[in-house]
């Protein structure tokens, strides 16, 4: 008999969204509904199963976790790639590490929701209209704003075709970004300074590397209009929380809308929570039902496919 851990089943979905009992040999499923953080703990947890389907990065298997679980055997990740798996370390220790398939469009969606909700005053409104007022805030507009797109990759490059069909002015920066490139997608190519301080509407669509941890900073923020928004739906790392929590408070920036942060699920005691000039998600970026359906029926193939002596979808 099997045993099988699906991770960080938040809404309680993993056994709605595939047909586990399609596997070619006994199995028993069991969902996890909450977030481990402590490698300890989540070593005790998974010590007894030789196969764990995780979430995206929501829970961390480096080196120190992996060695500690001699049971596993397979270890599925959603998306095709994972930052908080050492693939390296699960290869040496004999553990295949399979992925699925991932939406190209859902981040980008929530980012043009993000955008819309900061720049309109959405939550603000919502809340005023159930306490019984009536027209608090004035938003802004995206016709004739500048849009700058801080990497023009496969999402930034669809976020920057929607900004061009909102009428917006489109600038893009990325370290090896090109004049040709982004022109292809409607955009201008324009320094890094340039971008923070000239655009209405800032968006970071970036992988986090050692080279992107921490890439904007307070220096890019304080270039920034006071009548502009920062979204971010890529890495929390990416930006230097810290510093955006100080503009926000100040008042240096007029919003942000993140998806992303350094901790994931965001600390309770996070000083985010309490800026109204902030619209927060809890990493929704990749949270819809059509994603949802490719992650859980391709995890439930390749543990099929595992089960049977023919991995699937291999990385590393």
């Amino acid at each position: 008999m099997h045993r099988i851990a699906v991770l960080d089943d938040y809404q309680s979905v993993a056994a709605a969204f595939a047909d586990w009992s399609q596997l070619p040999e006994p199995a028993e499923v069991v969902a996890f509904h909450d977030a481990v953080g402590d490698p300890d703990e989540l070593v005790a947890r998974l010590r007894t199963f030789d196969v764990v389907v995780a979430m995206r990065e929501r829970t961390r298997f480096g080196r120190d976790v992996l060695e500690r679980l001699p049971e596993l055997r397979l270890l599925v990740t959603t998306g095709m790639r994972n930052k908080s798996i050492d693939v390296a370390a699960a290869t040496e220790l004999g553990i295949t590490v399979c992925g699925t398939a991932a939406s190209a469009t859902a981040t980008v969606e929530l980012t043009w929701a993000l955008i819309l909700a900061a720049l309109r005053h959405l939550p603000q409104e919502d809340a005023a209209m159930r306490a019984g007022a009536w027209q608090q805030t004035i938003g802004g507009d995206l016709a004739g704003a500048t849009l700058g797109v801080v990497g023009l990759g496969r999402l930034g490059s669809q976020v920057a075709r929607i900004g061009a069909a909102f009428g917006m002015d489109v600038v893009a920066w990325s370290q090896n970004l090109t004049d040709e490139r982004a022109a292809e997608v409607g955009a201008r190519r324009v320094e890094r300074d340039e971008l923070f301080a000239t655009a209405d509407v800032v968006t970071v669509h970036l992988l986090l590397s050692k080279r992107t941890r921490g890439l904007i900073g307070a220096e890019d923020l304080a270039l920034m209009k006071n009548t502009a928004i920062l979204v971010n739906t890529s890495r929390g790392p990416i930006v230097d929380e810290a510093a955006l929590v100080d503009v926000l408070r100040d008042g240096r920036i007029a919003g942000a809308g993140l998806d992303v942060y350094d901790v994931e699920p965001l600390p309770r005691d996070s000083p985010l929570r309490e800026l109204r000039r902030a619209v927060l998600t809890p990493h929704l970026g990749y949270v819809t039902r059509g994603t949802y359906e490719v992650f859980y029926r391709e995890a439930v193939e390749d543990v099929a496919a595992f089960l049977a002596g023919s991995p699937i979808r291999v990385i590393g």
